[in-house]
């Protein structure tokens, strides 16, 4: 267990937590950061961990970086600090299972990179989202510029990081940056029903996730490659005669996955 960072799970839904626990603000330091890390690996080791959320508690996700680390840091320091947060959030991107970013109060600077790196964005409806680093003179450096440009245009991308500016949810949700705004009381509930959705699901989730997100990043020839062979591969997962075998009885949408 980390000091700020925590994996909690829920062994019967099979889904995970992420929880941060930095008071007052869930501040992102180089030692949450590195705690993130930790904790994504420990929920893909895990065989009772099958879908995650994040969480930074009912009031805040996480506000951005701990700024106060910053006036300490020279060239080298903040090319370190750029490896370890960038290592961390593609740790938590690329694992196996469905996550989900439960987003309440503030997800600012470093705080809404997290987000971005989970497959969904669940927030409250008063929740506040941005990229602010501009304000400091400064670039978001844990792939702000770049995810933040995959989810919802490189235009507004560019007047988001540009301005600064605070985004509310009637906004973030019209522009695709949340795909679900819940009343703040009914966030954490509604998230982890959602990823027990998932946790339920066939080992095929796994591989969908691998095409979409590796597909993504290759010239569509190879892509389509990759996509082949990765359906080719549903068909030796338990799952897919269990789905398959259910279809012909019982007709769509009855079968009950082992996730193998």
């Amino acid at each position: 267990m980390g000091e700020f960072v925590q994996l909690e799970v829920d062994a019967e839904r099979g889904v995970g937590t992420i929880r941060l626990d930095r008071p007052p603000m869930n501040a992102l330091s180089n030692q949450v950061w590195s705690e993130i890390e930790v904790a994504a690996v420990e929920a893909a080791e895990r065989d009772d961990v099958r879908a995650l959320l994040v969480y930074g508690g009912p009031k805040v996700f996480a506000a951005g970086a701990d700024i106060k680390e910053f006036p300490t840091w020279d060239y080298q320091d903040v090319n370190h600090t750029g490896q370890v947060l960038q290592r961390s959030l593609d740790t938590l991107a690329r694992l196996p299972m469905v996550t989900i970013a439960t987003i309440s109060g503030y997800a600012l600077g470093g705080g809404c990179e997290l987000a971005m790196a989970c497959d969904f964005r669940f927030a409250a409806d008063d929740a506040k989202m941005g990229q602010p680093e501009i304000l400091l003179g400064l670039i978001p450096g844990a792939g702000g510029t770049q995810r933040l440009p995959r989810l919802i245009g490189l235009s507004r991308a560019k007047e988001l990081v540009y301005s600064g500016r605070m985004v509310d949810m009637v906004e973030a949700e019209r522009i695709g940056l949340v795909d679900r705004v819940l009343p703040a009381d009914e966030l954490h509930e509604q998230a982890l029903e959602a990823a027990a959705g998932y946790a339920s699901g066939p080992y095929a989730l796994r591989l969908a996730k691998r095409a979409l997100e590796d597909g993504t990043e290759l010239p569509l020839d190879q892509a389509l490659r990759l996509e082949r062979s990765l359906f080719a591969e549903c068909f030796a997962t338990d799952d897919a005669r269990i789905g398959i075998d259910s279809f012909i009885e019982h007709g769509p949408g009855r079968a009950e996955f082992t996730g193998n």
